[in-house]
């Protein structure tokens, strides 16, 4: 399985760095392994849905674009 690593993750799905390593942190990335220090992310890895806007959404807010 090839892997890609948190930075590069980070510019394949057009996301902050500090994103993406909420997301490992979180657990959010299936497959995402840390062997050492550096996480190690599947290239096929599916980016996931960012709940932080349905749950704005949910309080009556507005989509800021």
């Amino acid at each position: 399985m090839d892997y890609l690593t948190a930075r590069q993750t980070a510019e394949k799905w057009g996301v902050s760095l500090r994103w993406v390593q909420a997301l490992l942190k979180a657990g959010r990335i299936d497959g995402a392994i840390r062997p050492a220090r550096d996480w190690l992310i599947p290239k096929d890895a599916k980016k996931p849905r960012d709940t932080r806007v349905e749950w704005h959404k949910k309080e009556g807010g507005t989509d800021v674009k």
